[in-house]
């Protein structure tokens, strides 16, 4: 055994009581070669058994005595302002969080010489041409896309080593927290409540796990640049609750087809979006479960009180 396999990883997640964050901080809990870190915002952690302190992204003094206090090797930023049409009402919350944050969070990983990951968004392409690439031109409709391409703008000058992984519709089991869009369904369905969902929103929903373990070999392979990491099956909305329902033996006349305009919504959506995951593939081995595997993996979770 080389030396290098007897020192821990010192990883830090950022963000942990997130749904990704939970997820993320769960895995690396489990190994004995990752020493970890968890911060968020809120005053204790919902992971048990983990480091953890409280963490405001936007105070510099706060986000830089964390990081060189612990000094770890890799940084998971998972903490963000995720309200698309909030970004619209409070701007400046948004910046603050998406922008600001990041760029606290960058400056001291570039101090200590760590590897930034970075979760970003189909959101900053407008969704008229996708599937994208990751050497699409981004093109944001709304102000939530406009933070974050700016934050992925402020990681590429900034001087640290690092990873920006974009994904879009994520899914997946957290025990803390509101429900994935999955288990929404599945709890409004089972309760007889008709649901609307568009039929013009394509993207490859990505199950929450496989990003987790993309995450993983981006460590072990200490890999950097961008890439896409999503589903294998691009489709629409509606016809991933369609794939939900009929799964999970619910009924499908409950769902109702509708138009992403008659929401109203303040925000634009990327209409005709998703992420092509070819370079994933390629350079780090990811590959991701099917539709109805993840729905298989998620069963013990949303069946228990059938």
């Amino acid at each position: 055994m080389i030396e290098s396999d007897l020192i821990k990883k010192r990883i830090l997640v950022i963000g942990s009581n997130g749904m990704l964050g939970q997820r993320l901080s769960e895995f690396f809990s489990k190994s004995d070669k990752v020493e970890l870190m968890c911060t968020s915002a809120e005053e204790n952690s919902f992971i048990p058994d983990v480091q953890y302190k409280q963490l405001d992204i936007t105070q510099k003094n706060s986000v830089r005595q964390i990081i060189l206090d612990f000094f770890p090797d890799f940084i998971i930023n998972t903490a963000a302002f995720t309200n698309v049409d909030k970004s619209e009402t409070e701007k400046e919350t948004a910046w603050k969080i998406n922008v600001g944050g990041v760029e606290n969070i960058a400056l001291y990983s570039w101090t200590i010489d760590a590897h930034l990951i970075h979760f970003s968004t189909d959101y900053i392409f407008d969704g008229k041409n996708g599937p994208y690439n990751e050497e699409d031109k981004p093109n944001p409709t709304g102000y939530y896309g406009r933070t974050k391409l700016a934050a992925e703008n402020s990681i590429h000058i900034s001087g640290t080593r690092y990873s920006i992984i974009r994904t879009n519709v994520l899914y997946g089991s957290s025990k803390y927290g509101r429900p994935d869009f999955v288990k929404w369904l599945v709890d409004s369905l089972k309760k007889g409540e008709k649901v609307r969902i568009v039929t013009d929103q394509i993207g490859n929903p990505t199950y929450i796990d496989d990003l987790v373990n993309a995450v993983n070999k981006i460590i072990e392979f200490k890999k950097e640049g961008i890439f896409n990491i999503g589903g294998r099956e691009m489709l629409s909305r509606y016809d991933f609750a369609l794939r939900i329902a009929k799964y999970f033996g619910l009924d499908e006349k409950l769902i109702v087809p509708i138009l992403t305009k008659e929401l109203k919504q303040l925000a634009a959506r990327p209409l005709r979006s998703g992420l092509i995951t070819i370079k994933a593939e390629t350079e780090i081995g990811f590959k991701a479960h099917t539709i109805e595997e993840t729905f298989s993996l998620m069963k013990i979770d949303l069946t228990r009180d059938f």
